[in-house]
């Protein structure tokens, strides 16, 4: 009987969906394991080989813990709304709402036929109306929320309405302005639109003014990291920077917890010290700087790590953003300023923070005091200080830091170093000299303590404090774009209101015109009968952004029907923490923090039981394409052959990977392939066309991307997953080769076989195993399980190739043996284990079956293959029972035929035996 991969694959398929094999409940005796995907993008060009490698890890680790006993929760959905999904649509046509629904129906029959263990009856989909309705209500809850840094937790904001009519916020200080002072009494005079001001200072979910990348093209607010020299990354299109309302996350509050969370999770030590790096924690004091002229309360307020270099302070830099800009600028230098905040504002946030040699800047022509000792510094503006980092304004000590250093040269600013001494930039080098001198000591006190006398004298002065800082600003929660989910909340008046949970979801209503609303706002704005529900009444017309719906949808799939909460206490208690989560390392400190901070926020607020949503990350890397080339001779559609090429000038070009055998082009295909390549002319390579090569990232625009389904088809899905698996580790990147694929593939048939003989058909017996052949089993069965349990896929592959070769040869088609290696080689290979299993006989589904048992006994050595030297020199080998006496072990040998001739009728004098390594004989 052939090994039919297809109709089999197809068969247990279908099999699968009509017995709802996959189903999981939450009622279960059974230990859970929750085993989960970071959800795809439904993109319009579907899977292709590359993106398969992390659902295929995760499948067969499901499928693996099922079989060990675990109840397995293993869930698949769509991120389905953002800006990708918008863009597409427009680009076709079409509304996001129909190709989104186009693409993921495109992707569920990619997944199917990959043969992944889903509960697909557990689906969800951001774009959902009863999905993002508990996006919407869990925001509610946020919004509803403030931080309470006494209890390190988050508390209603009703909690903080109570505080501030018995005591004002004398002993919470507002994270949203920290100048905001105000008593019981004067919380009892304001007015309701007041206190709702002061509350939006304190809420978790919260309004602000900011600069934003704003894309007219686009429509959109982009994040600083899609931006790209001035243009937008996704189409080049132009951005300018804008100031406009907008909602945020203050993630800040959580950034100790967030640190001090990655201690109790089992991540990558690469993917903390992103996460650690991102947050980064610093700590150090915050000094006021008096500025000459103004009145006693106008400071600029700097934070630095080092306060023991004040005595260092040469001039003063703030962002151009900084509020003070304005007031403090001199009428002799406003031109100047104005005309520097014009560039700037050309400028993305990435690349002011590139270390770049270009110096730029500008002088305020106002002066700083030095709070310590009374120097007047110059104030200046520059780009490399920024607005959202510590508070926009350093204290600058060329001596200490080479881009202070850089600038003052630059612009010609005086130097001192720490101990005073002049410098004049030319008799001396402070980067190189001073600071290797005096950055770690104060005139021969360390630093450390330095700073302590420093922050003391400050404290005690009134003019400074100790502080701790963190590198990461408050998210940005606002998109001026459609497709998202609408903010329950209305203006009444231009105040914010939450609108009544009742009236949830608050669905965005069906447009056809995606373009930019007034003044940069939403898509939305421009439907007045959505918007303007009532005189004074409007709605937000922004949209949340992609990581709303993905920081909560893991707690969404353990009870996805529940119409009444999110989800169930019951069900979340039962699934707890993802056990085990594969993604990738691009979402390090996006997705993955802005989840930890909502888990902690719904723990804080008792509607879970868990404040880490992931106990283990596995960050799978990435399949790259193997791209080939072809040299167009310039100003022609001739095209040479990769070893010619240098004998013309050509330009290089990407051809579809699809239409090369390795390295050959299929040069008729190549005509086919596009109408500018009809009439092209080849010059060949002993009459062939060879292609250049190029290890690069997987991409459409590349043409070297793979779709799985043409490769099922061939192949089957099993060898596929295999294969995909035998690339490599799961976490290293690895270029793609579908050559190496039919060696997976000719593995299988081996397997089938064991079972199946083409002659004489099944050929299994139920004889007993040789001794042989259960060591071979019990040898992969620890291999194996080992490998699985620690994701080390690719050498668990290599075990059974191992394991079925040695079988074949010792002819063990012993049904003892090959049905615990079905079982071993279910979650790898499901369908042709699924179809062996049931041919030997078996009622019950392999996917239930025990997981093999390994047994030392089996593997154990019961004789050792000495090496028989004769004075020194190995002679021969001799196999001898490791529980032999020496005696015995010294008969054996001296009766061996092959040393008789080494010992050419010679007396042994002496017979050496190292037990279990070697045997000498002395003559």
């Amino acid at each position: 009987m052939e090994y039919n991969f297809r109709s089999i694959e197809q068969k247990w398929q279908q099999q699968w969906d009509a017995t709802h094999a996959y189903r999981v409940s939450n009622d279960s005796d059974k230990p859970k394991c929750y085993v989960l995907d970071m959800f795809p993008y439904p993109s319009g060009a579907g899977l292709h080989v590359g993106h398969p490698l992390g659902y295929i890890s995760s499948d067969i680790y499901a499928r693996y813990k099922r079989l060990k006993g675990f109840n397995v929760l293993h869930p698949m959905g769509y991120d389905a709304f953002g800006l990708p999904a918008e863009q597409y649509a427009l680009e076709t046509g079409q509304h996001p709402a129909v190709t989104t629904e186009n693409n993921i129906n495109t992707f569920r029959t990619q997944l199917d036929n990959i043969g992944f263990c889903y509960d697909w009856e557990r689906q969800v989909k951001t774009s959902d109306p009863s999905y993002y309705k508990w996006t919407q209500w869990l925001f509610l809850q946020i919004y509803n929320s403030w931080f309470n840094r006494h209890t390190q937790k988050a508390e209603p904001i009703s909690t903080l309405v109570s505080i501030f009519a018995a005591e004002g916020n004398v002993r919470h200080e507002c994270p949203g302005d920290r100048q905001l002072r105000f008593s019981a009494v004067d919380w009892q005079a304001y007015s309701e639109d007041a206190r709702l001001q002061v509350l939006m200072q304190y809420r978790l979910a919260f309004l602000a003014y900011a600069e934003v990348n704003w894309c007219e093209a686009l429509g959109t607010v982009l994040a600083n990291d899609e931006v790209v020299n001035g243009v937008s990354e996704r189409g080049g299109y132009p951005v300018v920077k804008k100031k406009m309302r907008q909602w945020f996350m203050r993630i800040t509050e959580y950034a100790n917890r967030l640190l001090e969370g990655l201690e109790t999770v089992a991540y990558s030590d690469a993917m903390k010290e992103m996460q650690r790096n991102w947050i980064g924690k610093s700590q150090g004091a915050e000094i006021k700087f008096p500025i000459k002229g103004a009145p006693a309360e106008t400071f600029i307020t700097v934070y630095t790590t080092r306060p023991d270099t004040i005595y260092g302070v040469d001039f003063m830099v703030l962002a151009p953003e900084h509020e003070l800009v304005s007031i403090i600028t001199t009428g002799e230098q406003q031109a100047t300023i104005s005309a520097y905040i014009d560039y700037v504002q050309s400028r993305s946030e990435r690349e002011r923070m590139a270390e770049v040699k270009q110096v730029t800047g500008a002088f305020t022509g106002a002066y700083a005091i030095n709070p310590i000792s009374g120097q007047e510094v110059p104030v200046w503006i520059s780009e490399y200080v920024l607005a959202g980092y510590g508070t926009g304004a350093i204290m600058a000590v060329p001596c200490g830091d080479q881009r202070d250093f850089g600038f003052a040269k630059h612009f010609d600013i005086p130097i001192t170093n720490i101990l005073g001494a002049a410098f004049n930039g030319q008799e001396a080098n402070p980067t190189k000299d001073a600071i290797l001198e005096n950055s770690g000591s104060l005139n021969g006190t360390p630093m450390r303590d330095a700073s302590e006398i420093v922050i003391r004298e400050l404290e005690n002065k009134g003019i400074g404090r100790r502080q701790i800082n963190y590198k990461m600003r408050d998210a940005g929660f606002s998109r001026q774009r459609y497709w998202g989910e609408p903010f329950p909340i209305v203006y009444k008046h231009g105040v914010a209101h939450p609108i009544d949970e009742k009236e949830l979801p608050l669905e965005l209503p069906h447009i056809e015109n995606y373009k930019p609303g007034p003044e940069g706002e939403g898509p939305l704005a421009n439907i007045t009968e959505w918007v303007d529900i009532a005189p004074g009444v409007r709605r937000e017309t922004n949209t949340m952004p992609g990581y709303a719906g993905s920081s909560w949808y893991f707690l969404r799939y353990m009870d996805p029907h529940n119409s009444e909460t999110f989800a169930s206490r019951h069900a979340t208690d039962y699934w707890n923490q993802v056990d085990v989560y594969v993604g990738g390392t691009e979402h390090a400190v996006g997705h993955l923090l802005y989840s930890r901070m909502w888990t902690k926020v719904f723990c804080d607020l008792d509607l879970i039981g868990f404040d880490e949503p992931y106990k283990k990350l596995i960050n799978q890397g990435m399949i790259q394409g193997s791209s080939r080339f072809v040299y167009r001779v310039k100003g022609s559609n001739e095209y040479v052959s990769f070893g010619l090429k240098d004998q013309y000038e050509t330009d290089r070009l990407h051809v579809d990977v699809n239409i090369v055998d390795g390295v050959v082009l299929d040069t008729a295909a190549f005509r086919k392939w596009k109408t500018d390549f009809a009439d092209a002319t080849f010059v060949l390579e002993n009459g062939q066309y060879i292609c250049g090569t190029e290890v690069e990232k997987m991409s459409k625009s590349k043409y070297n991307t793979v779709n799985p389904n043409e490769l099922v088809d061939k192949y089957g899905a099993d060898t596929f997953r295999m294969y995909e698996m035998f690339l490599g580790p799961v976490e290293q990147s690895k270029p793609w080769d579908t050559k190496g694929i039919e060696g997976v593939h000719r593995f299988l048939k081996k397997l089938w076989r064991l079972f199946y003989d083409e002659q004489k058909g099944w050929i299994v017996t139920e004889e007993a195993p040789s001794a042989e052949a259960l060591k071979v089993l019990h040898k992969a069965i620890q291999k194996i399980d080992n490998d699985t349990e620690n994701f080390s896929y690719n050498t668990a592959v290599s075990q059974f190739m191992i394991c079925v070769n040695e079988l074949a040869t010792l002819k063990a088609s012993r049904r003892a043996v090959l049905e615990p290696l079905l079982v071993l080689l279910a979650p790898y290979a499901p369908h042709i284990a699924a179809e062996l299993w049931e041919a030997l006989g078996n009622t019950t589904s392999v996917l239930d079956a025990a997981y093999p048992v390994f047994d030392e006994q089996y593997t154990k050595e019961s004789a050792f293959n000495y090496p028989v030297a004769v004075n020194g020199k190995t002679r021969t080998e001799m196999s001898l029972p490791l529980d032999a006496d020496n005696a015995a072990i010294e008969a054996a040998v001296l009766a061996h035929e092959d040393l008789q001739k080494w010992l050419d009728g010679k007396t042994v004098k002496r017979v050496v035996i190292v037990k279990g390594r070697m045997i000498n004989l002395v003559i």
